[in-house]
């Protein structure tokens, strides 16, 4: 996971910067002293983890991250006391650490971010632009909506197809279909979900979806016809 790193005192910076480099998860991709430069980083990079202090001069943390809306990184706040913690989580950040930061509270905090990451990981839109984290074996990896084609349920898990490749997460396919974004997604079959804009032909009881045969199931058929507004 990306990170970037915001506080105006280089010993808090350091001191946080080794313990981001304990962890095999998190990359730091930028450093900054200030609110107001991070807020020009998070322009630039991607950032999945923002370690953020919130007594800074001209700009609070807290005012970055009411600065940013809803499509910001998680936020980890960073500070020497409590006094903000409520409106800190008024915010729904992921975590608040008190310095100087323990590595086992720190190691706490990670876990807590992998924990958001995995339920955003299927929170999907119709954008092209958009994308979702999953959890692929041991690595959590970046799909762009728009690549996938179809997901199919296989006993514990679901297999996402892509453009190029498949990625197995461990899920239902209900739970899955919960999160998925209804314009974009449609269950065809008890085992099938596809990319409505990746169909190619429907014949009878299937589709074709990228050259890929997806079963169409009687219970299903009529919504996909509806959806489809055939002529």
């Amino acid at each position: 996971m990306n990170c970037l790193i915001v506080d105006d005192n280089i010993i808090a910076l350091t001191i946080l910067k080794k313990l981001i480099s304990m962890t095999t998860e998190l990359n730091v991709v930028g450093e900054c002293f200030d609110a107001v430069e991070a807020y020009k980083q998070l322009q630039l990079n991607e950032v999945e983890i923002l370690f953020l202090d919130i007594e800074m001069p001209d700009m609070s943390g807290i005012d970055l991250v009411k600065s940013l809306g809803e499509k910001r990184p998680m936020v980890i706040f960073t500070t020497s006391t409590t006094d903000y913690a409520a409106e800190a989580f008024d915010l729904n950040v992921v975590d608040f650490l008190i310095k100087p930061v323990s590595p086992a509270r720190f190691l706490v905090a990670v876990e807590k971010a992998k924990k958001v990451l995995m339920t955003r990981g299927l929170s999907l839109t119709d954008k092209e632009d958009e994308f979702v984290f999953i959890r692929d074996s041991n690595i959590v990896r970046r799909l762009k909506v728009n690549d996938i084609l179809y997901m199919e349920a296989q006993g514990d898990y679901v297999r996402i197809n892509v453009i190029d490749r498949t990625y197995s997460i461990h899920s239902s396919l209900k739970s899955v279909e919960e999160k998925l974004s209804k314009n974009t997604f449609l269950r065809v079959h008890r085992s099938f979900i596809i990319n409505v804009s990746k169909i190619d032909t429907i014949e009878g009881g299937t589709l074709i979806v990228n050259r890929n045969i997806v079963p169409v199931s009687d219970a299903y058929r009529a919504g996909l016809y509806k959806r489809m507004q055939i002529l």
